[in-house]
């Protein structure tokens, strides 16, 4: 499970747990200056008692250096885009082929551990089930490329084509998209029905201690609260 510690990967992530997943979280560090996000994985990790790996990749932002997320010292962060604005221009939070790399790492390791279990462990192939999960949205999103069903399609044979475990043992890793088809407030719905840990999850862009309100994943977030009718508990308190 790629987990970010944002509403949307917290709610796959308890959502692959009620399922029985036996699930790793996999948080990448890649510079974001929206780091707040990694202290919010580790606390949903914990909550849900699934073990989680931080995988650094610092030097990342240095490539994908076109973006308010990775430079925001030469790119201001956009906000208050209108909403239906969004999903026709890409803005400049897109941060360069970001999921490509995200997926890369997490099928590498969900690669690692499916081998292992076949090679060492003698497990037969047809027995086993490699499920990458990752919590894409291409309904209530900013017009990320690599939010959209096309790309998913294209990247699982791509993983096929390119492992051993999808060549030699034909064992296809799955990319799972649980959120593809849902607006942001049947997202929320969903959370609160898996009793998902929302009050650990961070959104924001901007980072610091409490939510800006103003950039677009803020945004975003906010309108699928209020048309789900559920305060967002990640706001209460001081």
């Amino acid at each position: 499970m790629l987990l970010s510690g944002g509403l949307d990967s917290t709610t796959v992530a308890t959502l692959a747990v009620r399922e029985g997943y036996a699930l790793t979280a996999v948080s990448v560090d890649y510079g974001q200056t929206h780091a707040r996000e990694l202290e919010a994985a580790r606390a949903v990790a914990a909550a849900l008692g699934i073990r989680q790996q931080v995988v650094e990749v610092g030097f990342f932002k240095e490539l994908a250096w076109y973006s308010a997320l990775t430079q925001p010292e030469r790119f201001p962060l956009p906000g208050e885009r209108p909403l239906e604005l969004m999903a026709r221009e890409i803005p400049l939070t897109y941060v360069p082929l970001r999921n490509t790399l995200f997926l890369t790492l997490g099928a590498a390791l969900l690669e690692s551990v499916a081998l292992e279990a076949i090679e060492r462990q003698g497990t037969p192939p047809g027995e086993l089930e490699a499920t990458l999960f990752i919590a894409a949205n291409a309904i209530d999103y900013s017009g990320y490329p690599d939010c959209r069903p096309e790309y998913y399609r294209a990247m699982a044979e791509t993983l096929r084509l390119g492992s051993k475990l999808g060549t030699q043992y034909g064992v296809a890793p799955r990319i799972a998209t649980p959120l593809l088809d849902k607006r942001k407030a049947e997202i929320v719905q969903l959370a609160e029905r898996l009793g998902a840990p929302l009050a650990l999850t961070w959104s924001c862009y901007a980072g610091g201690t409490r939510p800006c309100g103003r950039c677009e994943s803020c945004a975003l977030r906010a309108r699928g609260f209020a048309e789900a009718g559920i305060a967002d508990p990640a706001l209460a308190g001081p």
